[in-house]
């Protein structure tokens, strides 16, 4: 009887999770392995939602944004009865292996699972904010640096224009690599994000300094998580116990007090959840693909309790433990780097 791998993806969506699901179905399906979509990410595991998927099923969605299991952000862990739910159908379905594709978050549950049941599974690392520790990179990253680098380059022709100080906020919730990468690759004024102080006067006496200069135009990019002086999380709280941040408007507020210590005139886009949206970069679509089939091979080989993960140029097995141990933010050095160009 053939051996049935499982796969589900939480958290937020991304690009490349496709790219994912057909590098499985394809190494599974060239070892005699049946597959199984696990549908809205740990719920599925939870309420007993599948879909059978073959070779039919994921031809064509390489290029394809999203996911075509469907995401959620359950933890069974929040849920009575949840664990056992998730076991029981592990179980009941016959999965011999669950491949997890996630985030910190979903990735945590597997690891937990792993570590407090033996639970069958591996993980593959799938973030735009790229924080998880383990590997170099995630796959979703690098289309969302790029979306954000071609709104920051638009920015700049209406922000010249009019000569007006544009704040752009992306994604980041406790770490700030896509505005470092997207705010050094746009040419960006001033970067602020979670892991560094704000202090206003600062940023804006650099932008004076800059507009002195004869630069009568500023672009600003920060982080949707940047902790703002005298600003207090007062938000809901998501099933892992992250404060939602859609409520906290900090490019808003940031536009409103560069505004009234500057004098320039100021306003702030949100790029918000089109940074995760269309297509996949090439760059995420091979990752993501590698990625893939290494979480299949261990799959198939019984090696659970592994995450696929991309040391250097290579993509090698870590363990889930060590994975979602800590967040991988951005260090002073790779800041330093943004600085450089401030103002």
């Amino acid at each position: 009887m053939a051996k049935t791998v499982g796969m589900l993806t939480g958290g937020g969506d991304c690009p490349g999770l496709n790219a994912v699901i057909r590098a499985v179905v394809r190494r599974a399906d060239d070892a005699g392995w049946d597959c199984v979509g696990i549908l809205e990410g740990w719920r599925g595991l939870v309420e007993g939602t599948f879909r059978d998927l073959d070779l039919r099923d994921v031809s064509g969605i390489l290029p394809r944004g999203g996911t075509i299991l469907g995401t959620s952000r359950t933890n069974p862990y929040k849920l009575d009865g949840g664990v056992d739910a998730v076991l029981g159908n592990i179980r009941d379905r016959g999965l011999d292996a669950v491949v997890a594709i996630g985030g910190e978050d979903t990735l945590g549950v597997a690891a937990k699972l792993y570590r407090e049941h033996a639970a069958p599974v591996v993980g593959v690392p799938k973030t735009i904010d790229n924080d998880l520790s383990g590997t170099d990179y995630t796959f979703g990253f690098d289309t969302a640096v790029t979306i954000a680098t071609e709104a920051i380059d638009r920015l700049h022709t209406t922000a010249e224009s009019h000569n007006r100080v544009m704040v752009v906020e992306v994604m980041g919730r406790h770490a700030g690599w896509i505005a470092v990468m997207s705010g050094i690759a746009g040419g960006a004024d001033a970067i602020l994000i979670p892991e560094q102080p704000v202090d206003y006067d600062q940023v804006s006496e650099a932008l004076r300094k800059r507009h002195s200069r004869g630069k009568n135009f500023s672009i600003i990019v920060v982080s949707e998580g940047t902790e703002l002086p005298g600003v207090e999380d007062t938000g809901e709280t998501d099933a892992f116990g992250h404060v939602t941040l859609s409520h906290r408007n900090v490019g808003e507020t940031i536009a409103r007090e560069i505004e009234q210590r500057t004098g320039f005139e100021t306003r702030v886009t949100v790029l918000g959840h089109v940074q995760r949206g269309g297509s996949p970069t090439p760059r995420d679509r091979v990752l993501a693909t590698r990625f893939g089939l290494k979480a299949a091979e261990l799959a198939l080989a019984g090696n659970f309790g592994q995450m696929a993960a991309l040391r250097g140029d290579e993509v090698v097995a870590v363990s889930l433990e060590e994975a979602t141990a800590e967040l991988k933010t951005v260090p002073p050095e790779w800041y330093a780097v943004a600085q450089a160009f401030f103002g």
